[in-house]
């Protein structure tokens, strides 16, 4: 069990990291689904980019994972609302993607997974 769960880590921080760098390389697709009601998605994005990054860093010391488990399990719960208008407004485009509702409502269903398996690493 101890290998699966240090090869599932390895994936979570890799995801993590590259889900951070992928804010920047691609600003304007997080820009599209950031509900409008939400100010400065340019400052949001970046936030959430290197906040993505962070926890992925904090993940690999066994001193900081707990905290780090805690804050992406945070973090994915304030991104509900972006999957969310996701969801309202497909089918929508983003960069290359065609976000259908099936993608939408397949992406809304996977936050709870995530959130587990980030719950699953805490000790």
């Amino acid at each position: 069990m101890r290998i699966l769960k240090n090869i599932s880590l390895a994936i979570l921080v890799i995801g993590y990291l590259l889900a951070g760098a992928n804010h920047f390389i691609h600003p304007q697709g997080y820009y599209r689904i950031i509900p409008s009601y939400l100010p400065y998605p340019v400052l949001l994005n970046i936030l959430a980019g290197l906040f993505e990054i962070l926890l992925a860093l904090l993940l690999i010391r066994p001193k900081t994972r707990k905290v780090a488990s805690y804050g992406i399990i945070l973090m994915l719960i304030a991104f509900l609302p972006v999957h969310i208008t996701m969801l309202m407004d497909a089918p929508l485009k983003l960069g290359d993607l065609l976000v259908t509702p099936t993608i939408a409502w397949i992406r809304l269903m996977l936050q709870p997974v995530l959130i587990l398996w980030a719950w699953w690493h805490r000790k």
